[in-house]
Formats: structure tokens, sequence, C-alpha cells
């Protein structure tokens, strides 16, 4: 095979064997997703209730697709980990959600929705993908408006829209900060419409824990009773996985605790292609970290840098509260090199400044590693009440977390971990390596390239679940002959059998160390060489403490309690075990990428004032990565992107 890399023998990768189809459909893009679901076979509806179908996650993304798949008629099962799907951390989403509506009238269009989206992710997406995103958008907000979701309206009754970065348009619908709260009711209210039908049976606290294979195809899940601890087989036809991201593999993010990457790394490891693991995304406006024992960070939306101001002072050290330094004296450095998009620049930009004027010593805040958020100039123009009315649950939030008044003091915000455009590698059909399995929403890798931008996650997370599953899985479903089978099936009772195997090493370690200390340990090693800033030396040092601190972890990790009784302990054990070999094969899949594209920002590659340098003639390709073995580096796999009608050029917010 061939050897792609002459790094450390130790990560040496060579070629993979998956077949990478993206069965994207010839013609014009504007037809695209016509034309294929047009070609596609259909499931008589008499038909429909003969099929099960396991969507794992209730979110916007899972919960939309279990809604919409039980309506036009299949039995669907829904399994979450919280104890209901309305803790799913889609509801955790502040700023809005993007559609070409156009209502602003200021140019607005799909095009340039699916343009700003192929720009802004750096030229790492598949162009499809992100037209027919942008297609999609549009019925989105006619499908949640039609559910009774309380977007914003202007005065007169027409809803509202706001930016975001990355665009030079208002195309954002919002409700306050707390967007994702309200579309999450929508799709939760749908959800429980069909389990009181019948046709969705929901499994609240059951964890998703191993795939079933049988006959090369998907065919169903182990999961483990958060409650009872009872170790269970369920059966389908096919499976969808809406599980979310895998931020918190840095300990220190944006996400809900729970958040994990078991379900799809389980998948992984079963045979399905892992995409591009290295593209995480930084948010720009978080609060900053307060201290060395804190267990997660919280969001400030993007949506305030519509009003708010980005600053912060000229002078390195200088420490003087920020109303006692005078306007010539600050630096409003986002305005300053980005004339053109000022302080709506994509998150990626945005955050790497923040962390270049840190380093420089003119950070703020006690660590120094801060910047000003100001909202005096936007209270002058338009009046504190306008500001509540737009941002006054978020203001709240802020002032009873860091004790100051945002209206009377600039908020003081830094880049956190927020979101992962990596997942498993899905066709435009949305289904994985693995017949039979799809992923949608943030757990697969297909549309925001190497950045997303903001208010796009939920657009996605509702454009996968509500209008692109339910096509392509009935196509699967009518194609394929898929023999009878029950969960007493040999292949079943296997995977049954690892996952209390595993369970069982877990509990019998009886190490000293917890396992919040390791996860801490392995977050900070992530951060600190496959963060914001990435370097070939970094990256071979993280590979190599990585896989010291696994060993580790299991001789010495400690587990109190027992498997037949709730033991949170237990369930993160198992979930910092996968977020090891994971962030293992992050790093090793950024030590592969030789250049810098959106958020994977190798120090290496860059241009002479800063920005991210690209190089098109040898990485224009998604990473599919291939799990090759416990003991064995993964194989590298292929998709080689195309752009013919967004052309490759350097990004240029200036």
């Amino acid at each position: 095979m061939e050897l792609l890399t002459e790094l450390d023998p130790s990560v040496a990768i060579r070629a993979g064997t998956l077949t990478l189809d993206s069965r994207v459909p010839g013609g014009p893009i504007e037809s695209a997703w016509d034309k294929t679901r047009f070609e596609m076979k259909l499931v008589n509806p008499a038909n429909k209730r003969k099929y099960t179908i396991i969507v794992v996650g209730s979110g916007l993304a899972g919960g939309s697709a279990a809604a919409t798949l039980a309506e036009l008629g299949y039995n669907v099962k829904c399994f979450c980990f919280q104890d209901s799907p309305r803790r799913a951390h889609s509801i955790a989403a502040q700023g809005g959600i993007n559609a070409a509506k156009n209502y602003q009238n200021d140019g607005d269009s799909i095009y340039r929705l699916f343009y700003d989206t192929v720009k802004g992710g750096d030229f790492r997406a598949r162009e499809a993908n992100v037209y027919r995103l942008a297609q999609i958008s549009v019925n989105i907000i006619d499908q949640c408006v039609a559910q009774g979701v309380p977007f914003a309206r202007e005065y007169g009754g027409t809803l509202a829209n706001r930016s975001f970065g990355g665009a030079q348009v208002s195309r954002t619908f919002y409700a306050r900060g707390q967007t994702g709260q309200q579309l999450l009711l929508g799709a939760y209210q749908a959800l429980e419409r069909q389990v009181d039908a019948g046709r969705v049976a929901m499994f609240p606290r059951h964890e998703m824990l191993d795939l079933v294979v049988i006959d090369g195809k998907a065919r169903g899940i182990v999961t483990r009773n958060l409650v009872t601890g009872e170790i269970d087989s369920h059966v389908a036809d096919a499976v969808v996985l809406g599980t979310g991201g895998y931020g918190n593999v840095y300990f220190l993010s944006t996400n809900a605790k729970g958040s994990n990457c078991t379900a799809i790394w389980r998948a992984y490891k079963r045979g399905a292609a892992f995409g591009n693991p290295c593209f995480t995304q930084i948010h720009p406006t978080c609060i900053p970290v307060s201290g060395d024992y804190q267990s997660k960070l919280t969001l400030m939306s993007e949506s305030l840098r519509n009003d708010g101001r980005i600053w912060v002072p000229l002078e390195k050290g200088d420490r003087r509260k920020p109303n006692d330094i005078p306007e010539d004296q600050r630096d409003y450095y986002l305005e300053r090199r980005y004339p053109s998009f000022g302080n709506l620049v994509p998150r990626d930009v945005a955050s790497r400044n923040a962390k270049a004027v840190c380093d420089e010593g003119r950070g703020v805040g006690e660590s120094g590693l801060g910047v000003y958020l100001d909202f005096a100039d936007a209270i002058k123009r338009l009046g504190q009440k306008t500001i509540e009315e737009r941002y006054g649950n978020l203001f709240e939030m802020y002032e009873r977390i860091t004790g100051e008044n945002p209206y009377k003091v600039p908020m003081r915000i830094y880049p956190a971990i927020h979101y992962t455009m990596g997942g498993l590698w899905v066709d435009y059909h949305l289904m994985s390596t693995i017949p039979g399995l799809f992923v949608i929403g943030e757990a697969n890798f297909s549309d925001h390239g190497a950045n997303r931008l903001g208010a796009s996650a939920l657009m996605q997370g509702l454009s996968d679940g509500y209008f692109i599953i339910p096509y392509t899985i009935g196509n699967y479903l009518a194609a394929n002959k898929l023999e009878k089978i029950g969960p007493d099936h040999e292949e079943f009772r296997a995977a049954q059998e690892e996952v209390a195997g595993r369970t069982r090493r877990l509990l019998d370690t009886r190490g000293t160390r917890t396992v919040d200390s390791f996860h801490r340990q392995l977050g900070k090693l992530i951060w600190d060489y496959c963060g914001m800033s990435r370097t070939a030396q970094g990256l071979e040092y993280a590979i190599g403490k990585i896989r010291e601190l696994r060993e580790e972890y299991w001789r010495d990790v400690k587990v109190p309690g027992s498997a037949k009784e709730i033991n949170q302990s237990l369930e993160k054990a198992g979930r910092v075990a996968d977020f090891f070999e994971l962030g293992e094969l992050m790093c090793i899949d950024a030590l592969c990428r030789n250049e810098s594209c959106g958020g994977h920002f190798r120090e290496e590659y860059q241009t002479p004032d800063g920005e991210a340098l690209r190089d098109d003639e040898h990485y224009s390709y998604v990473a599919a990565w291939q799990y090759n073995g416990p003991d064995a580096p993964p194989l590298l796999n292929k998709e080689p992107l195309t752009f013919n009608y967004v052309h490759p050029s350097q990004r240029s917010y200036k």
C-alpha cells in the first residue's frame, strides 16, 4: 500500500481500502437535489409500517428525523441519554438560524448563501451538499413558523433578521438569544405527537454503546439503560445517528457536559469512515476561563457582534478599567484589519485575531486571555431598551456568571471550543460507508468544510432531519431486501458481550485517579497542541502523550459504584475512553494535513499577514479515516473535492 507520510513511524499512515462514492448526480447543481429525489425508489405508504428505523439522538436533527419518519408511517425507535428529548444540547443554541429568504431585500439569494458557506468553510466542503442546504433553508423557516416557533418580528409583523459572521446580508432568523430552545420545542412537539400516535417508541436515559452490522449492513444497536444498568439489543432495518459533535474531547467547551462521541466512535470502529476529525471550531465570543477547576465554558452568542464592538488596549500591559481607557487608546482590531466585514468576520478569523492580540500582551482580565465586547456605542445609538429586547437574556446570563453589568462595562470574551465540523463521512444521501447507517446534523462531516458560519448549525440539523433523511432512507429500504432477524442473532449477542466486558473492565480497574482528572489532562493536551493553532512538532508530541495517558487511564482510573444502578462515573468513564482514541485521530489528521484552512491553522502555513494558507494542489480532499484495528494506525481514504461553481481563492474579508 502507498505510504502517505514519512513522519515518525509510529504515526506513519497508509492508504485506505474504502471506495468513497459521494453519489452526487451529474448536471447543474441547481437541479441536483430535484433530480436525486425523482430517481429515488419509493416505499409504498402501506409498506412503510413494515419497517423499523432507529434514531439515536433527539436534538434538532434526531428529533425532526424521528418525527418526520414516523409521520410518513415508519415504526421509529428514538433513543436519548437525557431524561427528556427537550434536554438535547440543541436547546443551548442562542443566536439564530440562516435562510436565504431575502426578506430584507438586501441582495441575498440561495446562491449567495451557498457561496458564503463554501467560502466560509475555506473551500473544504462538497459543493452539492452545501447548495442543497441553501435551497432547503427557505423551507425550514416555513416549517418552523407553521409549528408556532416565536421568531422575532418587526413592528409590522414581518419576520425580523440580523447578521452573522461571514456574510454581508441579514439572513439570520432568531428568537432573542434562545433560538435553539424554541426550534427544539417545535421539533419536540412534532415528536411527541408521533409518540402519542404510537408510531415512535421513546427510550430516554438509554445510551448507545455499540452498532450491530450484519452482512455488511447496519441492523441495530446495543444500549445501556442508565437507570437500571440493563444492556439491551434493538433491531432495525436502518439506523440514523443524530448524536451531535465531539467538542467535549477538549474537556472545557461550550457543549453540555453529557455531549460525547461514543455513538459515532462505535460506528467508526464497526467500519464507518470518520471525515476530517481535525476540523474543529473555536467560537470567538465565550466567557473566559476563570479558574483551574472550571468544568465547562459558556457561550455568548455571535449575534452580539451585530451591535458590540471588539477591542483591546493599544498598549501592552494596560490594566486600567475599560471605561477609563480613552477612545484614542483603544484598538478595534477587527474593524481595523477587516474594514469590509468588521466585527462580523467568520469565527475562525475572529478567534485567531483574539489569540494574536492576547499573545502580544494586550489581553484583558486577570489572566490576560480576554478581549472586550463593548455595547456603549449601540446603547447610545439605539437606547438600552432596544438592546434589552435583542439580547436581554444573554446580558442577564453574563452578569450572573461574572458579576459585571454589560450595560455599564464591556463584556470580556475569549475563544473556546464550540462545534466540530468533522464527523462520520456521508454521501449525498447522508449514508455512511456502512450501508443502512445514516448520519445527520453535527454528527456527520458534510456541509461546513473547515469552518462553520454562525447560525448554520440549526439550519443543517433541521435540513437533514425534516427534508433529506425522509427521502434517502426510503430509497435505501426500497432498494435493499433485508433478512428478518431478531435480538438473539449471534452478532447482537457478541456485541452485547463486548459492551458488558468493556463495562466490567472499567469497574474492575480500581485505580487511584478520577475520570475527570484524566479528561482534564487530555483536554488540555489537545487544546494546547490541536486547538486554535497547531504545529507538526506539537502534534507529534501530543500523539505520544495521549498514548501514554491512555495506557495510564486503563491502569489507574477509579470508577466507583456498580453497573446495576445510576452511575454517572461509569457513564463518563466509557465516554472519556473514546475521547482518548478520537483525540489521537484528531492529532494524526491535523499532522497529515500540511496546510492551514478554516479552523485548522498550522503555524507553518500562513500568509505574510497571518491568514490561513491553503494548499489546494495537495489537500483539496475530504480525509476519510478507516479503523484498522486496536494496535494499528488508521488508514487514510481521500474524497477529492471539485469546485465548479465557487472557485477556490485566498479568503479575504478585508
